[in-house]
């Protein structure tokens, strides 16, 4: 050895201690806002990338003066989780992928499987379990996800014979989360990706422009904020199932090779060949452009939810636009039920909104009193649970401070927002239309009773109890796959053939709906702006059809409270009644077998439409 050198032992513990450091470090900054955690994290990936790269290079040394496997496990996992963490600032889905090549090098060379294994080894190994699950859930790694759970819970299981404490029942709830998530959302285990797809949805660069701007120019969604906040909803980690299905709804369907990775590919073998700590070379199409944002909040605080969304709108690029998601459930205080309030409470109710606002076009469009069914092409409702002033975001110790009002959001108004509000008390936010203070908000309002999977109707903050999600949520993200949890049939019930027909036949329908919307005289410019981008005019879509479902099923249709409802008004083309609307969803109910399920209406000259 050369003198002045040191050993290869307390080099390597050098750069540990470097590296964990510079780990911790990132532990300071909060997740949202534009900081200094750009410049910590590279920091954090080259001290990584030097400890990887010495290892490997002196292995066979460290391994002597006694190196464990396990250690070399852990660093790989704090690769792993750098990229994780590196893919929720950025949502940036190469770093997701990275993240998974490290993880899955961890199980294929077993680096934790150790025979010596301790109380502190064995949390690493089920800590890198559990955080392995969720990165395959992103990524669509369904079947390894299921097959991480059932490893899991043999580790658990093994823990739970060896240990014992407070860990031990911590651990089991985990796995009982796990397996909760999982089923709820099997459903989507044989499905078509619920990101956008290139390869399923129209591509983005040939919608038809809008037209209806009034000299301003159209809107991009760059951040989003996906907040939730139920008590025993289906969730794991911090990652809920409707914040989830959101997610994947605002980002593009990897594509090149991560698309291949995904469908059987694999990249762990790079680990061990690479030195240093990269990102794929070639990854979604380059033509796409960037997942917007997204903040996602677990039940979080009002002021909390606030700060990020200031931090959002302070930050935001010109001609950007905000996306806030909050499904949340109303007071457990008494108040006023559904079948306490009157027709003429709920018109008393609109007529304050319309006075207050000065909505001309509302007044003009609402249908007459003595038959109250759409308010300005929104469909009116009632709160089928509750009358609150607002959504209640905290514990049953900490009343009215963790409301969440109306008048919370509007000083944020200044910029654009995209509102889309899943509660029984969605109702409410409708008073934020008119009063804005700068830019024209659009909302997109749950409706106040959600069908169960009986059929009957139910609060939906009582919703989460049959493990499923919120069905406005599943309409906005899935929409075949809530169609038929509506209507109470498998979509793997069918053929190859006929379960690949309703998708394109929505696919399809949809690019005509879109194009009859930006392409109409009529549409309000608040709309107009927002549909330029491919995400948030998806969601508009797949609201238009979840309001007609409602609208035309023979047992939910002309009761307000299971009808959704949006602000401003859409254009009298995308109505329910309207003849393009009504034909597409009757014929994917025939295309099912459920069209007996909906009312058939008659055309201007008398015709049935099918």
């Amino acid at each position: 050895m050369a003198p002045g050198t040191q050993p290869p032992s307390e080099e390597y513990r050098a750069l540990v201690d470097k590296a964990y450091s510079k780990f911790a470090r990132l532990r300071e900054f909060p997740p949202y806002g534009r900081n200094k955690w750009d410049y910590y994290f590279h920091k954090a990936f080259q001290a990584y990338s030097t400890l990887w790269k010495y290892q490997q290079e002196n292995r066979q040394k460290l391994m002597e003066v006694g190196l464990k496997r396990w250690e070399i496990g852990e660093i790989a996992s704090r690769i792993g989780q750098l990229y994780y963490n590196y893919y929720l600032r950025t949502s940036n889905a190469k770093f997701l992928s990275e993240s998974f090549i490290f993880y899955e090098a961890i199980m294929s060379r077993e680096y934790f499987k150790d025979s010596d294994k301790d109380a502190s080894l064995a949390n690493k190994q089920l800590r890198y379990c559990a955080r392995f699950i969720v990165i395959c859930l992103l990524l669509n790694r369904r079947e390894m996800a299921h097959m991480l759970a059932r490893q899991l819970r043999l580790l658990v299981d093994e823990y739970g014979h060896t240990y014992q404490g407070i860990e031990v029942k911590e651990w089991k709830l985990v796995m009982q989360e796990i397996v909760r998530f999982l089923k709820a959302d099997a459903a989507c285990d044989t499905s078509r990706p619920l990101r956008y797809s290139v390869l399923l949805d129209p591509q983005h660069s040939v919608l038809p422009a809008v037209e209806k701007l009034e000299g301003k120019k159209p809107l991009q969604l760059e951040d989003a904020i996906l907040a939730s906040y139920y008590h025993n909803e289906v969730k794991f980690s911090e990652l809920t199932l409707d914040t989830f299905r959101m997610l994947q709804a605002l980002e593009w369907e990897p594509s090149g090779s991560l698309y291949r990775m995904r469908t059987g590919m694999t990249g762990g073998n790079r680990v061990g060949s690479s030195s240093n700590v990269g990102v794929v070379e070639e990854i979604a199409d380059p033509s796409l452009p960037p997942n917007p944002h997204k903040y996602i909040l677990y039940r979080p605080t009002v002021q909390h939810l606030l700060l990020v969304l200031g931090t959002a709108c302070e930050e935001l690029s010109t001609d950007s636009v905000v996306l806030l998601y909050v499904s949340a459930s109303v007071s457990l205080t008494p108040s006023l039920s559904l079948n306490q309030l009157t027709i003429n409470q709920i018109q008393s109710y609109v007529s304050t909104r319309s006075e207050e606002s000065g909505d001309a076009e509302q007044s003009e469009t609402s249908t007459p009193a003595d038959s109250p069914k759409y308010i300005g092409n929104a469909a009116l409702t009632s709160p089928g649970g509750s009358v609150t002033p607002g959504l209640w975001m905290g514990s049953k110790r900490s009343p009215g401070s963790n409301f969440l009002y109306p008048s919370d959001i509007l000083p944020f108004t200044r910029r654009p927002l995209f509102i889309i509000i899943d509660s029984d008390n969605s109702f409410i936010f409708e008073s934020i239309s008119g009063e804005e203070r700068g830019e024209p908000a659009v909302l997109l309002l749950s409706p106040s009773m959600q069908i169960d999977e009986k059929g009957t109707g139910t609060p939906t903050s009582s919703s989460h109890l049959s493990n499923t999600g919120n069905l406005f949520t599943f309409f906005l993200t899935a929409p075949f796959l809530a169609f038929c949890r509506l209507l109470g049939i498998s979509h793997t019930s069918f053929p190859k053939q006929g379960q690949t027909d309703p998708e394109k036949l929505l696919s399809t329908s949809f690019v005509e709906w879109g194009t009859a919307l930006v392409t109409s005289t009529t549409i309000s410019p608040a709309w107009a702006r927002v549909l330029f981008d491919p995400f948030l005019r998806q969601l508009v879509l797949r609201f238009i059809f979840y309001r007609a479902v409602i609208a035309l099923h023979a047992k939910y249709g002309g009761k307000p409270e299971f009808a959704p409802r949006c602000c401003p008004a859409l254009p009298d083309e995308m109505l329910p009644e309207s003849e393009v609307v009504q034909a597409m969803v009757l014929q994917l109910a025939t295309l099912l077998g459920v069209a007996d399920q909906f009312q058939v209406s008659a055309s201007p000259d008398g015709d049935h439409i099918i």
